[in-house]
Parts: C-alpha cells; sequence; structure tokens
C-alpha cells in the first residue's frame, strides 16, 4: 500500500526496502547497446502530443463519482483488464490472491490464482501489488505479478503461463522468477505497478527501499534498482534470461548504473500509467510529508530524473542530495500532503468512448486518505489545467481500466470495486437579469427585463428563459422575441440586438395577462445556462 508522510496514520506503516548493493547476474541486452545515455529530464517539454484529443467540457464544469458494483474483496491492491475479450477485471488482493470480477457474475467466489504461501504481508504496506497481461495475452498467455516475497520482502517480478487465456484457476507452481530485489531493511515504499507500455516492454515501478527521508540514499542512486521505474524485454527471446535489457534505455553502457533503469529520483511510486492516445507516462510519487506530486514524462524523456531526495515536489527536501547542474522534472501537479490527504494514489487518462465528449484526455488521480478527486488536463500548449471534484471514496487504493478504456476504483478495508463516472455541469453563470413588474391593473402587468453580461466574452445571440410560477401569460413583447409554452417562457434577441458586450446590458419589455397572484420568476437562464 502507499504512504504519505511516515506514521501520519495508524493504518499507513512505513515502508521497507533493501540496500542498493544488490547486484544480479549481468543482463544482455536485447541488440547492440547504446553506449550514450540520454542526459536526466533532457526532454522535450511537457503537454500533449495530441492536442485534438482532448474534450471540449473545461474542468470547471466537469463532475466525477463512483458507483460501487462489487463487494467481499479483502484489501484490493491493483485492477487489470486482459485483452482478451472476456470482459473480466483481474482483482489483486493484498495477501496474495487474484479475484476475477465480471459484470455478469460479480467478483468471483475463488481465486483465480493464489500465491499466498509466497507473499509477506508484513506491514501495512507488503503484499501482492500489481498485476498485468502480456499485451498478446490470447497467444502468449502470460500474466505477470509484482510481490514482496517471503522471508524478508524482496520485491518480485513474477510470470505465470497459462494453457489458455481462460484457464482458471491458475496453477500457482507455474510461477517463474524473472527479477528480485531485496527489500529487508524496511516494509515500506515498494512501489508494485505493473505496466506494458506503447513499445511492448514491461515497465515496474520500485520504491526508494523504505523508512524516512531516503535513509537508503537510493533516489538519486543510479547503481541500485530502488527508487526507479525500470523498463524490460519480457519477450521470452533472451536466450534463456528471464529478460533482457532494451538496448535503448537511456544507462545501457553508463559505468556504474543498473540497465534496467528507465527513470528515477522517485520516492514510492505506487501507481503509474500509459496515455495510450500519445504513450506519454503518468507516474504519482507519494510524498514524504509535504507535498503528493503528479510527474508526465513524454516519450522522449527516457532517463528522466523526478528528483527525490533533492526535491519533494516542487521544492528542495534535502540540499545535500542535490548536484550542481543536474537537471530535475518538474512535477506537473501538486498538493500539501495532510491538507489534500496523505498519499496520492495515481490514475489514468480517460480514453473510454461513454465520456469521451466531456472527459477525453483528462487524467484522473485521488488520495488514499482524502479520496479527492484530482483531475489534469494538458492544454495543448506545454501547460497544464487542473482541479480538484470532490471526494469519490473513502480509502481507495488503486484505479484501473476496463478493456473499453472505463475506469474502475478498488478501496482498502471496505473491500469494495467501484465504476467511475463523468457528467458535464451547467456552466458558472456569467450575467445578471433584473425582472421589474412597471406596471400592474385588474388581470394585466407589463414588465421591463434587463440582462447583463457580467463576463470575459461577448454574447453573440441570446435567448433567455425562466418559468412562471403562477398562472401568467405573456400577450406580446417588444425588443424581443417572446414565446410560452405551457409556464415556459423564452424570449430571442431582435435582429437589432443580438450582442451583449462585457459589461453591457439589454432590455426588453412585455405584456401580460394573470388572474390570482402575480409572483416574479425565481431564475434564468441565458443560452442554456444559469443566469443570476
Amino acid at each position: 500500500m502507499p504512504t504519505g508522510r511516515t506514521g501520519a496514520l495508524t493504518v499507513l506503516a512505513g515502508l521497507v526496502v533493501a540496500a542498493g548493493a544488490f547486484a544480479p547476474p549481468a543482463i544482455p541486452a536485447r541488440s547492440a547497446p547504446s553506449t550514450t545515455a540520454a542526459p536526466a529530464g533532457s526532454a522535450a517539454p511537457h503537454g500533449s502530443t495530441d492536442p485534438g484529443s482532448v474534450a471540449a467540457v473545461p474542468l470547471d464544469r466537469l463532475a466525477v463519482s463512483t458507483t460501487q458494483v462489487a463487494s467481499g474483496l479483502r484489501r484490493p491492491t491493483a485492477i487489470h483488464a486482459p485483452d482478451d475479450g472476456s470482459d473480466r477485471l483481474f482483482v489483486t488482493e493484498k495477501a496474495g490472491t487474484v479475484r476475477v470480477y465480471h459484470e455478469a457474475t460479480g467478483i468471483s467466489a475463488t481465486p483465480l490464482l493464489d500465491i499466498t504461501d509466497r507473499v509477506s504481508t508484513a506491514g501495512n504496506e507488503r503484499g501482492l501489488l500489481g498485476i498485468v497481461t502480456s499485451p498478446d495475452f490470447t497467444t502468449s498467455r502470460a500474466i505477470y505479478l509484482a510481490y514482496t516475497a517471503l522471508p524478508d520482502g524482496a520485491v518480485t517480478l513474477s510470470r505465470f503461463v497459462l494453457d489458455s487465456a481462460g484457464q482458471d484457476p491458475v496453477p500457482a507452481a507455474r510461477e517463474e522468477i524473472l527479477l528480485s530485489q531485496p527489500h529487508a531493511e524496511f516494509g515500506n515504499h515498494n512501489g508494485g505497478q505493473l505496466a506494458f507500455g506503447p513499445d511492448g516492454h514491461l515497465y515496474w515501478s520500485i520504491g526508494d527501499g523504505g523508512g524516512a527521508d531516503d535513509t537508503l540514499d537510493t533516489g538519486q542512486n543510479l547503481g541500485t534498482l530502488l527508487g526507479k521505474i525500470l523498463r524490460l524485454d519480457v519477450s521470452r527471446g533472451c536466450d534463456g534470461r528471464p529478460y533482457c535489457v532494451p538496448a535503448d534505455n537511456p544507462f545501457v553502457g553508463t559505468a556504474g548504473a543498473r540497465a534496467e533503469i528507465w527513470a528515477y529520483g522517485l520516492r514510492n511510486p505506487w501507481r503509474f500509467s500509459f496515455d495510450p492516445a500519445d504513450g506519454s507516462l503518468w507516474i504519482a510519487d507519494v510524498g514524504q510529508g509535504t507535498y503528493e506530486e503528479v510527474d508526465h514524462l513524454t516519450t522522449n524523456q527516457r532517463g528522466a530524473n523526478l528528483g527525490w531526495s533533492c526535491r519533494e515536489g516542487p521544492q528542495v527536501f534535502n540540499p545535500e542530495r542535490c548536484v550542481a547542474g543536474a537537471r530535475y522534472v518538474e512535477p506537473v501537479y501538486h498538493y500539501q500532503t495532510s491538507v489534500d490527504g496523505c498519499a496520492i494514489i495515481g490514475g489514468h487518462v480517460y480514453r473510454g468512448t461513454r465520456y469521451a465528449d466531456i472527459a477525453a484526455g483528462t487524467y484522473l488521480a485521488t488520495d488514499y486518505c482524502s479520496g479527492t478527486a484530482f483531475v489534469i488536463r494538458p492544454d495543448g500548449a506545454g501547460g497544464y489545467t487542473t482541479r480538484k471534484l470532490g471526494e469519490l471514496t473513502i480509502q481507495p487504493t488503486s484505479l484501473g481500466l476496463s478493456a473499453d478504456g472505463e475506469i474502475y476504483l478498488v478501496n482498502d478495508l471496505p473491500g469494495q470495486l467501484h465504476r467511475v463516472s463523468f457528467a458535464a455541469t451547467q456552466p458558472p453563470a456569467t450575467c445578471t437579469v433584473d425582472y421589474r413588474v412597471d406596471s400592474q391593473w385588474g388581470t394585466g402587468f407589463t414588465v421591463t427585463v434587463t440582462m447583463t453580461n457580467t463576463g470575459t466574452a461577448a454574447v453573440d445571440g441570446w435567448t433567455l428563459g425562466w418559468t412562471y410560477a403562477g398562472n401568467q401569460r405573456v400577450t406580446s413583447g417588444w425588443n424581443a422575441e417572446v414565446n410560452q409554452q405551457g409556464a415556459d417562457v423564452t424570449a430571442r434577441n431582435a435582429s437589432w440586438n443580438p450582442t451583449i458586450a462585457p459589461g453591457a446590458t439589454v432590455s426588453f419589455g412585455l405584456l401580460g395577462s394573470y388572474s390570482g397572484t402575480n409572483p416574479p420568476p425565481t431564475s434564468f437562464t441565458l443560452n442554456g445556462a444559469p443566469c443570476a
């Protein structure tokens, strides 16, 4: 599980990891290695490479909510959907089991896979942490798991090859250990995210070794896998080796550096994800106690240095860990730990179809303690728009995608699975209306209506709407075309007054009849949006 400030909550125990002295056998490069590593943080500036893929609804008009679809999970940690046409979701549980969810049948009664006999769950953050299936799952039939192993919590990457994509249960004896990183000193900061990138390689996050303050000094140390995101070739074409190092990894050929490293300077990258539209990498890094952060790397930012433990979020954390001339990638979003939460839970860029018109291109994350929904969207010009959208649910631990790109969420001790939904809200009012009864007699009345444009853009063509609470009927109007259907009235601009400049007003009048009381309207809409 992720954690923010060490000891912030009793349910968020500390994290542990092994020393950086671990040295596995040399791993061959997939092809002729490059001898030049990309300088850290030397990539192109942030920003979407596909601005046309962003929805038109601005973030201040976006709403997000969750609907519970299943319960009965035991401390779920990750969600993954195999792309095999089965419409299943695989959900990992901390103790070492993988459960299956299907919309038609709910959560499976028995696990798809059970490795509880080899998973260390000592401390809050150890356990079965990540799952992914191979991109060609129907033919290669491989499931990959990340977990902390008995007896001492080594963070472990393993593979299970199935007889068929639908095999259930999967024999635990099928496990093939690909890579194990000692992690014995502390129980926290294990990372644990697995994902295949658009290049077909497997990416895996590992935390800095745990404790507090990067006590093992691993974040900026290229000689250890701790505090890193790794990039591995697991295509089983490595001359009998469990994996190969892709030849274009940034530190291939760099003396003293682990060639598996893709990005470094991370504290506890509990969750990261790729945007399928442009292949960019979104990383949510759990903070020490001051800032939670989100980083965004374009496809050519190999070897990026995210700054820990020189930096935490946007500021210097430990100046003794900073190197003169080093280039650190700035987070695209950050928030204060213990103000807006305690541990960021990274999510995904929405690329589904159900809400594409309002949420496409929007990255959604949350926080374990607050459940706040944080949304981020590249603006197409190298910057980002961000917003907090209220609370999703309590104790969220992971966000995942269905095969068709819809977002799901699991939460911890409630053990529930939720589906995430988006909605568009009405735009904020940018106008005021003064409705004044000028005269009233018997069963007749006249009214003057004055609208003021309080926004920053001109209104070009207007329709004002309201509903009468009594039985008023409009009989005629001037300076506007006024119509009534039932209790609903619409007034459209005349040919000579269609434009209302910012700060300007326009007025029109009407003649009406009534019987009984003549109460004024209580609300108005201008071109469908609420007006004060």
